[in-house]
């Protein structure tokens, strides 16, 4: 592929690795930090506080004068916008890409990863860029199907407790410490989302996207769900528990669509890509301003 962008990012044709050591398993992660807050006891507003209390809140004070500020709360800030800069400066030059989404834990000879590196291979000679996790499973077959059709492949990895390195498939390898960083990324640089079977991180970024669209922080773009049978208990629930409860609208649950067919997810997106290039074009400050894209 004959991409002058490549050279930032290959080199022997492989990933170079942004940001990473090598670190052991069950490793204490940047986002586990941000996220832990020591437990306090609990005391009433009605009773004077003990003596140990009293002590205890005048050694946290001196605690925090002495501290290293580098691993205090607002330290981490500026790394959060170094991660949010790097990541906008990377993919800011990428062509119109779609998000593969899947379960980190699919083998090459699963009929699904070969779906995966199909669907990539056919939007990839469409003219769309693949953005995946970067791992394993079904974002490794995704990323290899992007280079198979020629475009670019795309990886944005996430730090874990559990050390994830990035497949052998990519031209752009972006490593992420916090999860909200990554998921911006995803949504900000997608023209789609096409979810492959897989677990809770799967389901994140799932209903991460349909809460951004339901809500118009984003403008519409497809998400589709890849292998019916895999899906129908959590789209059969959304219709018949969630719907007929009126906890989402017969709107919400059109966002959602199904297929098993790699050539009609690859024909939906281009339709709706289309349809949307149509509008801007046609309408260029229509658009809404709140949208983060």
């Amino acid at each position: 592929m004959s991409r002058n962008y490549n050279r930032y990012n290959r080199k022997n044709g492989k990933p170079l690795p942004r940001f990473r050591n090598d670190k052991k398993n069950g490793q204490v992660t940047e986002d586990e930090r941000l996220f832990h807050r020591p437990t306090q006891p609990l005391v009433s507003p009605t009773e004077p506080m003990s003596l140990e209390q009293v002590e205890e809140e005048e050694h946290a004070v001196d605690r925090a004068i002495h501290s290293d500020f580098t691993i205090t709360d607002p330290w981490r800030v500026f790394r959060i916008m170094s991660e949010f800069v790097e990541g906008f400066d990377e993919l800011a030059h990428i062509p119109p890409s779609v998000a593969i989404f899947g379960s980190a834990r699919v083998k090459p000879d699963d009929p699904a990863y070969a779906a995966a590196v199909l669907t990539a291979r056919l939007l990839a000679e469409a003219g769309f860029g693949i953005i995946t996790g970067g791992g394993p499973g079904i974002m490794e077959a995704a990323n290899k199907g992007a280079q198979e059709g020629e475009n670019f492949s795309i990886g944005c990895n996430i730090e874990l407790p559990f050390e994830q390195r990035p497949n052998q498939y990519l031209d752009i390898s972006l490593d992420f410490r916090y999860f909200f960083v990554r998921k911006t990324m995803f949504v900000k640089y997608s023209n789609a989302f096409i979810i492959f079977p897989g677990g809770f991180g799967t389901m994140d970024e799932l209903f991460e996207a349909l809460t951004l669209i339901q809500t118009k922080k984003v403008n519409y773009f497809p998400v589709i769900l890849y292998d019916s049978k895999y899906w129908a208990g959590l789209v059969n629930w959304i219709h018949d528990t969630m719907l007929t409860t009126n906890k989402v609208g017969a709107e919400d649950v059109k966002l959602l669509r199904l297929s098993d067919d790699p050539q009609e997810i690859c024909d939906l997106v281009i339709e709706a890509h289309q349809a949307s290039y149509r509008q801007e074009r046609e309408h260029p400050h229509g658009y809404r301003e709140q949208s983060i894209r």
